[in-house]
């Protein structure tokens, strides 16, 4: 049977896995938008480094709740469903941070934006994942990434115009309110269209079936694939599901041997080496750093605008490799860039002297790791910031989807807590460049794993995946 309009299906699931993706760009926004407001929480909360660092590092606590439980609880009630759930916990987020009057409610409203994020970044990616063909399933669910860094540069963009505006973060700018509290509130518009768009698209087929909502999922299925292929497709996604009961936590574990499947410990490889190789020392607390070797507040965050344009370009050349060379290539070389990038930073760092109880880095050397930051960017960006949400969102077979997605997302928030929560002490301990020589180390042993124990998933249908 000829297929009558593959250009209009094409467009269709374009638009619905954009829309999903509006998530990561909530993502991307809310987690960058704390990296130009930590002068103004210190200056209005009168924190310490300590209490600087948790509240940086609050939302991502949220994060691994909102991750595993959103996992979970889009088996019961739906992907889509979810998704609504976290653009209204944007919305409260948003406005809750910015009117934030002391450190314990600016962390109970940063939490929930955290949950929100948890659960926009295990639901997109599987939401994408389920309704997008496999041909071109890689370059679509990059489309998150993307998204995601678009939120980072929009948050890096609209910080520092807002400084720029005001001449402080800590400065008043309308209706008596300080800078950084707008900064938040900027937050708002994209959180508010998420949730109407949200309410267009359709649910994923896949949650549909396992749900036993079949005629529905026949519908939607239509929508996305050739009408020939649906029952076909149909026929597939059901044999891959336990008919004696509905997905549930305990698919993790192999029935006959009473272990944890082995996609599982290498879902958590993955998610867990992807916050160690540090990152998201850049993303938050990018403005911090470079303010400490000598930077000034107005420089540092112009430079969080160049990285996150960087940044974007780097996922637009992901996007035209993923489905080309397939992810673990992709995942080894990021690894060996960053480890290189980082070393540099390493060396950079470790000229720097003390001027007025301040590091200050030469004119050269300041450049050189200008150089080496932003290379950095662009192999994480290339590879592991895509690939990995790429691979968790289609790795794990239909019946342990959600609840694979859940553990992976629950250590992955959680391995970023633990770094974003560290940093400011080793930046007081160890110094900038004994920090960046521990995210060299863990970029290192990052290739290893991906050789031993990554498997490629180009190509292949979801129905195809292995629980080993």
């Amino acid at each position: 049977m000829i297929d009558r309009n593959p250009l209009g299906r094409s467009t269709y699931i374009l638009v619905i896995c954009c829309i999903a993706a509006i998530g990561g760009f909530l993502f991307g926004f809310d987690s960058g938008v704390i990296n130009g407001t930590v002068d103004g929480l210190q200056a209005s909360f009168g924190s310490d480094s300590v209490g600087t660092g948790f509240n940086v590092a609050s939302m991502l606590l949220g994060c691994a709740v909102g991750a595993f439980f959103a996992g979970r609880l889009a088996d019961r009630f739906g992907r889509r469903t979810l998704l609504i759930v976290a653009a209204i916990f944007f919305l409260v987020s948003a406005w809750g941070s910015g009117v934030a009057g002391g450190s314990l409610e600016f962390v109970i409203y940063r939490v929930l934006g955290g949950m929100a994020v948890g659960a926009a970044s295990v639901m997109t990616p599987a939401y994408i994942s389920e309704v997008a063909p496999s041909a071109y399933r890689g370059r679509l669910a990059t489309i998150q990434q993307v998204a995601i860094i678009g939120g980072l540069f929009m948050a890096f963009l609209s910080n520092y115009l807002l400084a720029y505006v005001s001449s402080s973060t800590v400065a008043e700018l309308w209706f008596g309110f300080a800078t950084w509290r707008w900064m938040f509130w900027m937050e708002l518009l994209p959180a508010a269209i998420f949730l109407l768009a949200l309410l267009f698209i359709p649910e994923s087929p896949r949650y549909l079936i396992s749900s036993g909502r079949e005629e529905q999922a026949r519908r939607v299925l239509g929508l996305v694939m050739p009408e020939n292929e649906v029952e076909g497709k149909l026929a597939e996604i059901n044999g891959t599901l336990t008919r004696d009961h509905k997905p549930r936590l305990s698919d993790v574990v192999n029935a006959a041997t009473g272990k944890v499947h082995s996609i599982v410990w290498v879902g958590i490889g993955l998610a867990v080496f992807q916050q160690l190789v540090g990152i998201n020392v850049v993303f938050y607390y990018g403005a911090v750093l470079w303010q400490s070797v000598g930077f000034s507040e107005g420089d540092a965050l112009l430079i969080n605008v160049i990285s996150g344009a960087v940044s974007i370009g780097a996922c637009l050349l992901a996007i035209a490799l993923i489905d080309r060379i397939g992810r673990k290539p992709l995942l080894w070389a990021g690894s060996v860039g960053m480890a290189v990038t980082l070393a540099c930073l390493v060396y950079a760092f470790s000229t720097a002297t003390l001027v007025d109880g301040s590091l200050r880095l030469s004119d050269d050397m300041g450049g050189f790791a200008l150089l080496a930051a932003n290379a950095y960017v662009l192999c994480f960006n290339v590879s592991w910031g895509p690939v990995m949400w790429v691979m968790l969102g289609e790795m794990f077979p239909n019946q342990m989807r959600g609840s694979g997605l859940a553990i992976a997302g629950l250590f992955q928030w959680l391995a970023n807590f633990a770094i974003t929560m560290t940093f400011p002490i080793m930046l007081a301990s160890i110094g900038l460049a004994g920090a960046y020589g521990f995210y060299a180390i863990c970029a290192v042993l990052s290739a290893f794993f991906v050789l031993r124990c990554v498997n490629e998933t180009r190509g292949k249908e979801l129905e195809e995946m292995s629980y080993e």
